[in-house]
C-alpha cells in the first residue's frame, strides 16, 4: 500500500513540474490528456492486461447473483461513504461493484484515502470469503489467504482482486487527475463478463458489462471508432459456445435529464442517437448513469436507464438510497432495488 502510495506523490510531482504533454514513469499522460488519449491508453492497457479484468462467476448453487452501483463519492478527508459502499457490497454477499465515477476530487491526499479505502475493502473482502491460515515456514510467521474458487493464495490483502470497477468522471480529470486515476484504476474503457451459468447442453451463458469513458461529456472519436469496431462487440462468442444473457452499460455522463431545471447531457445529438442504437444493437437490459447527483428513472425501447444520486456525504449529508443493487436471477429475470446509506461524519 504505501508504495502505491508514494508512486501517487510521485504522479503529483511529475504533474507540478510538467507544463507539456508528457508520459510519466507509470505510464500515463500527466498534462494534455483529452478523451481520445485517455481511450488509446485504456484500449492499450486493457489488451495487455486483459487477464486481470478475467470473467467473474455466479454462484452455482444460488438461484441469483447480485451487483451493488453507487456514484458520485467525491472522497476527499473522509472517504466514511467509499467505506459504507465496500461494507454494503460484502456483507450483502455482491458479486461486483461498480462506480459511476467522480470518485475522488484531484488531490494526491485525497487519492491516498481513497486507496486506504479499497485497501480495507481488500481486507474485509478476504476475511469474509477466503479460507484464512496462519503459517509458518523456518521461524517466519505468515497469514495465507486462500482463494478456494479460483485455487488462487494471496500472502497479502493489497494483492486480493477486489471485485470493484469504476469509471471515469469528470472531476476526476480536472487539474490533470487523470494521472492519479489511472494509477490506482488503469483503464477507463473496457468490459467484463460474469458467467450466470451453464446449461445442459454446456452452453456457457454470460452476462456482460460494458464500462465506458464519458468523462469529458463526449465519446470521442476513438472511443466510437473502437466500439465500431467490435473492441466491446461479443457475436464471436457465439461460435464458441458462449451466449449472451444481459448486457449492463456503465457511464458518468448521463443522456436524460432527470427534471426540466436539471442538467441536460452535454453529449453532442449525434453521440446521444449513437448510444441509443448502440445499446439496443447489443440488446441491453440496464445502462446507469450518473454526473447530475439527482435520481431518475427512464426506460426507452426496453432498456431500464438509471441516473443515480451522489452517494458523497458533503452532497447529502442526510442517510439515503443512494446505491442501487440489481439482483440477476438464473431464469434471466433482473429486478433492482435502492440500498440505502447511513454514514454521517462523527
Amino acid at each position: 500500500m504505501k508504495k502505491l502510495q508514494y508512486t501517487l506523490l510521485a504522479v503529483v510531482a511529475a504533474i507540478l513540474f510538467t507544463s507539456c504533454e508528457k508520459v510519466s514513469p507509470i505510464g500515463v499522460l500527466v498534462a494534455g490528456t483529452g478523451v481520445e488519449d485517455r481511450v488509446k491508453m485504456s484500449n492499450i492497457y486493457f489488451k495487455q492486461h486483459k487477464m486481470e479484468y478475467k470473467d467473474l462467476t455466479a454462484p452455482k448453487d444460488a438461484d441469483e447473483y447480485t451487483f451493488l452501483v453507487g456514484s458520485d463519492s467525491h472522497v476527499t478527508d473522509d472517504p466514511g461513504r467509499m467505506d459504507e459502499m465496500f461494507s454494503i457490497g460484502i456483507e450483502g454477499k455482491d458479486l461486483l461493484y461498480a462506480h459511476l465515477g467522480d470518485i475522488a476530487d484531484t488531490k494526491a491526499e485525497y487519492y491516498i484515502n481513497l486507496d486506504n479505502s479499497i485497501q480495507r475493502a481488500k481486507e474485509m473482502y478476504a476475511n469474509k470469503f477466503f479460507i484464512k491460515e496462519e503459517v509458518e515456514d523456518e521461524g517466519i510467521k505468515y497469514t495465507m489467504y486462500t482463494d478456494t474458487l479460483n485455487n488462487q493464495v494471496y500472502f497479502d490483502t493489497e494483492d486480493v482482486p477486489l471485485p470493484f470497477f469504476p469509471v471515469v468522471g469528470n472531476h476526476d480529470i480536472t487539474h490533470n487527475g487523470w494521472a492519479l486515476w489511472s494509477s490506482l484504476f488503469h483503464s477507463s474503457f473496457y468490459d467484463v463478463y460474469v458467467l450466470a451459468d451453464i446449461t445442459s447442453d454446456y452452453t456457457h451463458i454470460y452476462d456482460h458489462f460494458i464500462f465506458l469513458d464519458t468523462a469529458s461529456g463526449t465519446l470521442g472519436r476513438e472511443q466510437v471508432e473502437l466500439i465500431e469496431e467490435g473492441v466491446l462487440d461479443d457475436k464471436y462468442n457465439e461460435e464458441i459456445g458462449m451466449k449472451t444473457r444481459h448486457t449492463f452499460i456503465f457511464s458518468h455522463t448521463n443522456i436524460f435529464r432527470p427534471r426540466a431545471v436539471e442538467f441536460a447531457s452535454t453529449f453532442a445529438r449525434e453521440e446521444m442517437f449513437f448510444l441509443l442504437d448502440k445499446f439496443a444493437e447489443w440488446n441491453a437490459s440496464m445502462v446507469f448513469l450518473g454526473h447530475v447527483h439527482k435520481w431518475d428513472y427512464e426506460k426507452v425501447s426496453g432498456v431500464e436507464y438509471l441516473t443515480l444520486d451522489s452517494m458523497c456525504e458533503a452532497n447529502n449529508p442526510n442517510p439515503g438510497d443512494y446505491l442501487v443493487r440489481v439482483h440477476c436471477k438464473k431464469d434471466g429475470t433482473i429486478t433492482w432495488e435502492r440500498v440505502r446509506m447511513n454514514y454521517t461524519k462523527k
